[in-house]
């Protein structure tokens, strides 16, 4: 029944309406969301969409452009209209609701959520939602899947279309997963729906239906690639040329970074990436610039990124500090390669944000000496980390030292 009351005078304000709608069309659909749609004098949404509910639609059904407008002109340009969008099960997670809602305010709109295709997969399988990883290959890089991959995890995955897991099936086998259970949940919600199980080894499901979402048994074999959940990654993890900022050492710089969510880092001097990557395995929401002169180790880092599952890294390749100009302003930087170049130091002090951090490490003395003359004029933190493994004399044990590291650790007034 149509809202009455102060709530109908609320809602009549709104001038933009979200409905969430499933594969099942208009038969899914409450009467206040069916209301809306028939009243709306404009209706968006994929082709797929308006087809579902072109029975009710009355007003003007625009499908969207593609390329697809992240700014929503069309949309924006008819606030005070009557509008409605169209969007799959919940707007708000990894749909059109979340890109609105970044220019309308809330209160100019109303949402009629459905329920999302992971919900759907997670009541097929009997799975508890809150215990289970979830994540949207949707347009992105398998390989964001990577860091998921822990034994004994269950994971949804939206995928991109038909080949998706096939693809995802593959990486798994490569990666030493093979035996992980892979259920393929097509069409959810819709008289096709399907659902179809195979090993990730023995994967050879066919004319799989576009519309899919990817459930994960994660089962391991004994030298299955697992990315730890913690900092400090074993370096055989990496590909490097020995310039690597070795495993305890990393352990102390991210330690010393202090990652917060949505903060940018930089890299200076990046080697094999490793401080960068590991940084943005801390949290999604993370970002970093990884700064490298060499050509064979910019590939490189992109290589590592891939591999750890953070293939969002951006890799800039040339030295600082002309390498510098025109980054967007960091909350951190660490400085590992090149920070005693004329120029280099100063410069990441300058572009750092207020209260931002900077770490930077040394093993050479020109690198010490500017860091201790940095000390003395700054405050900050100075601290030198002295690591021993344990290798053969002979027939016997000793310890051999390694190269040791000073570390200055500042916080920008």
């Amino acid at each position: 029944m149509p809202a009455k009351g102060p709530r109908a005078a609320k809602l009549a304000s709104k001038w933009l309406t979200i409905v969430g709608i499933g594969e099942d069309g208009v038969a899914g659909l409450g009467d206040e969301a069916k209301q809306r749609i028939a009243q709306a004098e404009f209706v968006f949404g994929g082709k797929r969409h308006l087809g579902l509910v072109a029975s009710l639609v009355n007003g003007k059904a625009t499908p969207w452009p593609m390329p697809f407008d992240a700014e929503m002109r069309d949309v924006l340009a008819l606030a005070g209209k009557d509008v409605c969008v169209l969007a799959s099960g919940d707007p708000f997670f990894h749909g059109v609701g979340v890109t609105l809602a970044r220019k309308v305010k809330p209160g100019e709109m109303l949402v009629l959520p459905a329920p999302s295709s992971l919900s759907l997969a997670a009541s097929r399988l009997g799975w508890a939602l809150q215990d289970v990883e979830t994540i949207s290959l949707h347009g992105h890089s398998i390989d964001l899947i990577r860091p998921l991959l822990q034994p004994g995890a269950r994971i949804l995955a939206l995928t991109s279309d038909a080949d998706a897991p096939a693809a995802i099936a593959a990486l798994l086998d490569e990666l030493g997963f093979g035996p992980s259970r892979l259920t393929v949940l097509e069409a959810l919600g819709s008289a096709d729906e399907a659902h179809r199980a195979a090993r990730a080894d023995a994967f050879d499901l066919k004319n799989i239906n576009p519309l899919n979402v990817l459930a994960l048994e994660i089962e391991t074999t004994p030298d299955a690639r697992v990315l730890p959940l913690t900092v400090g990654l074993a370096d055989h993890l990496f590909e490097h040329d020995g310039q690597i900022t070795k495993r305890e050492i990393r352990a102390i710089t991210l330690s010393a970074l202090a990652p917060r969510r949505g903060e940018l880092l930089w890299d200076i001097g990046a080697g094999s990436g490793s401080i960068g990557i590991e940084w943005m395995m801390a949290h999604p929401s993370l970002r970093a610039i990884a700064i490298e002169a060499d050509g064979e180790r910019v590939a490189r880092i992109a290589r590592n990124a891939a591999h750890c599952g953070v293939p969002g890294l951006v890799v800039i390749e040339g030295s600082a500090p002309k390498a510098l100009a025109k980054l967007q302003t960091p909350d951190a930087i660490f400085i590992g390669g090149g920070g005693s170049d004329a120029g280099v130091l100063e410069k990441a002090i300058k572009a750092l944000r207020p209260g931002g951090r900077l770490v930077a490490n040394a093993v050479t003395l020109e690198m010490e000496a500017l860091l201790l003359d940095q000390y003395n004029r700054r405050g900050g933190d100075l601290t030198r980390i002295a690591l021993s493994r344990a290798a053969p004399v002979g027939s016997m044990q000793s310890w051999r030292p390694a190269m040791p590291v000073t570390q200055w650790n500042w916080i920008k007034p």
